[in-house]
């Protein structure tokens, strides 16, 4: 499991690349970021997104909060296929933001990282 910035190229060794940004990164363009999926649904809400404001101080709380947001239908569907995913082999999660280490793709690497049980 791997986390890349948008705008770095990609390598072989990404796997599947998946788009975990609610919205596209400005100035890239589509074939530039070899994207395998963009999952949209897996996003944070505006609003947690919006108080958040990816403030060091609040990750701890963030991450809780957005683990909580996952449990929601939609968003548990969007989870447990990043799981199918994982899976099946190397998966790297794409986000835009400058501060990967404190973003949602990060919550989303912890919590894949965690073993699953094959039903």
């Amino acid at each position: 499991m791997k986390i890349r910035r948008a705008y770095e190229e990609p390598t072989r060794a990404d796997g599947v690349r998946v788009l975990v940004d609610r919205l596209w990164p400005r100035g890239l363009s589509k074939d530039r970021a070899d994207l395998d999926e963009w999952c949209k649904t897996i996003a944070p809400s505006t609003g947690l997104r919006q108080w958040y404001d990816h403030d060091p101080a609040r990750f701890e709380e963030f991450a809780r909060r957005y683990r909580g947001e996952l449990e929601e239908p939609e968003r548990a569907a969007a989870l447990e296929h990043l799981r199918d995913l994982a899976r099946r082999g190397p998966l790297t999660l794409i986000t835009a933001t400058k501060h990967a280490d404190i973003s949602e793709a990060q919550v989303l690497a912890t919590l894949l990282q965690v073993r699953i049980p094959s039903p």
